[in-house]
């Protein structure tokens, strides 16, 4: 069972630079896209110094693995275990040469990760594993296979005494270095299974929301809605494998006006300490000063027989402004054209009662001194 070959390289000859790329040959390229949809991990390529010696033409080597068969199951997409603290169990990988020459790997366990793209990854030989990595060993460090034959590599769990409870991944790798003269790189494909442990004990699985904040978006139009974000990180705060349903939600003042984001992708599988940042738009959020954003995770725990449970939600807050500027604006606009016009019309009325009063008192004034200087003989 093969599955997507990376590389990680760094140039010779060149500035130095890491990229991944898919795929390594077409016959591996071939096999990895039938085998995609089963639970094993990856071949992962990493980079190396210097270029080794040239490759034929036609020497191109692919290799499989999988599941032994033995009391654990016959047809086993990954390895999985309950184990107490102190515990052992002993399994099996088979291991498949493909190529039309002998084959070298290395063996070699590793604990895993979640990257970035929510893909479950393993840490580099290089790297210190604490968990599986440093719990799991193979029988032997190395393999050789003869063109077209399998082998099987047995390899221990050994749970230390003092291991916490809760769930554990990593991986079972074979490891073949090669030189890519082409690119003058050398090329460390890995082909694993993944192992997934659970120590026995209490089981505490939990999840948080943290650094819950909410931003809009509105539009020129004052009578418009708008689009509101909602970010988030969930942090898996327990010791047991997580994934989560979610949901948000944005209301105005009062829980007014509530507006729902719809479906929402749940976050991968996180392992025990691990988090994942969300974002998460909200269209046609009415522009009501002050937003409420609600995001609710409801934790979703699968056990060793691989059932789903549902447990507690989780809910948090987190308060925004959404002010509506252009309306605000046209309200400001008009309230001031009325209180010109008042101010204004007030003036105008002044200014003819002024006239007014002046005319009268000009005519008061002459009706006196007409009075004064008597009738005229």
């Amino acid at each position: 069972m093969l599955t997507p070959v990376t590389r990680r390289k760094t140039g010779v000859g060149r500035k130095a630079g890491v990229s991944r790329k898919t795929g390594v040959t077409a016959l591996v390229r071939t096999v990895a896209r039938r085998a995609a949809a089963l639970p094993l991990l990856m071949a992962l390529a990493i980079a190396g110094l210097g270029a080794g010696p040239a490759q034929a033409a036609d020497g191109d080597v692919t290799w499989t693995v999988r599941t032994a068969a033995n009391g654990y199951g016959d047809d086993r997409s990954s390895y999985s275990y309950t184990v107490n603290p102190g515990g052992q169990v002993k399994d099996a990988m088979v291991v498949a040469n493909r190529s039309k020459s002998p084959l070298e790997l290395t063996v070699y366990a590793a604990d895993g990760f979640t990257t970035d793209t929510g893909q479950l990854d393993l840490l580099t030989k290089n790297k210190k594993s604490v968990g599986i990595g440093a719990w799991a060993h193979a029988a032997r460090d190395s393999v050789v296979i003869k063109p077209g034959k399998s082998a099987e590599v047995p390899f221990t769990v050994s749970v230390p005494g003092n291991a916490t409870p809760g769930d554990y991944v990593g991986g079972i790798l074979t490891s073949l270095k090669q030189a890519d003269e082409t690119e003058g790189i050398n090329v460390d494909r890995r082909l694993g299974i993944r192992v997934k442990l659970r120590v026995s004990g209490e089981l505490k699985p939990k999840l948080a929301i943290e650094d819950l904040r909410v931003d809009y978006a509105g539009t020129a139009n004052p009578f418009a809605t708008g689009d509101a974000t909602v970010t988030y990180t969930i942090h898996n705060t327990g010791n047991a494998l997580l994934s989560a349903r979610q949901s948000v939600s944005v209301s105005g003042p009062f829980g007014w006006a509530r507006t729902e984001a719809g479906d929402i992708a749940p976050p991968p599988e996180l392992l025990p300490g691990e988090s994942w940042k969300m974002k998460v738009p909200v269209h046609d959020v009415a522009p009501g000063v002050s937003l409420t954003a609600t995001a609710t995770l409801t934790p979703l725990l699968t056990d060793a027989s691989g059932s789903t449970s549902s447990l507690k939600p989780v809910e948090a807050t987190a308060h925004g402004w959404a002010v509506p500027w252009t309306l605000l604006l046209l309200i400001v606009v008009l309230l001031a054209a009325v209180i010109g016009t008042f101010v204004l019309t007030r003036r105008a009325r002044a200014r003819r009662k002024a006239r007014e009063d002046a005319r009268v008192q000009n005519a008061v004034e002459q009706a006196l001194r007409d009075k004064e200087q008597g009738p005229q003989s």
